[in-house]
């Protein structure tokens, strides 16, 4: 009669514990690959259609309701200006910045008499998150394509850059996500 001796059985089981303890491990480093990918790509594509929507509703941007000039405010992590976003033939006061990490669009109607945007009235957001940028986000550009500087930006500008930078893992800077879209403001061009 055959069969295994004591140490025979521990080297088996060694080697079963080694292969069982080898799959886990790949199992395990594969389902976090997988994660962090699925969290990447819907933060991506998150961005992707708030920064789509951001450009749509700049390149219709027109005076507000009270007369107010398309744009209000031009900074670099900001920007407001006016717009029909909800196609209710009244003008939105439309402010889209950064906080926290995260792009978030407010959006103020108008009301009262005479017509006003009240900034408690203001809806707030979250358009997108893990937004890592250093750089601005809003660039401004005269109708010849030059760069403005911030104290002529609300006057002067009739193109715009929007540049975002998306990680879901700041630890990883090699795996930033790049969105840039140009938009040209339709009420504010002059080479028609």
């Amino acid at each position: 009669m055959k069969s295994f001796t004591l140490i025979e059985t521990l080297v088996v089981i060694a080697i079963f514990s080694l292969v069982i303890g080898a799959i886990f491990g790949s199992v395990t480093v594969l389902y976090t690959i997988h994660d962090y990918t699925f969290q990447q790509s819907s933060a991506v594509d998150e961005a992707r259609r708030g920064v789509e929507t951001m450009v749509r509703e700049i390149r219709e941007a027109k005076p507000g309701d009270d007369g107010s000039y398309i744009l209000k405010t031009a900074e670099d992590f900001q920007i407001v200006f006016y717009s029909d976003i909800d196609k209710d033939s009244n003008t939105e006061m439309v402010r889209y910045f950064v906080e926290e990490n995260n792009l978030k669009k407010g959006v103020t109607d108008s009301g009262g008499w005479p017509i006003e945007y009240a900034p408690e009235n203001e809806n707030v957001s979250i358009l997108s998150n893990y937004i890592r940028n250093s750089p601005p986000i809003f660039r401004y550009f005269d109708g010849q394509g030059i760069e403005l500087p911030s104290p002529s930006r609300l006057k002067d500008t009739k193109l715009m850059k929007v540049f975002l930078v998306v990680n879901v893992d700041p630890s990883r800077p090699s795996k930033d996500y790049i969105l840039e879209s140009t938009v040209q403001i339709r009420n504010l061009k002059e080479n028609l």
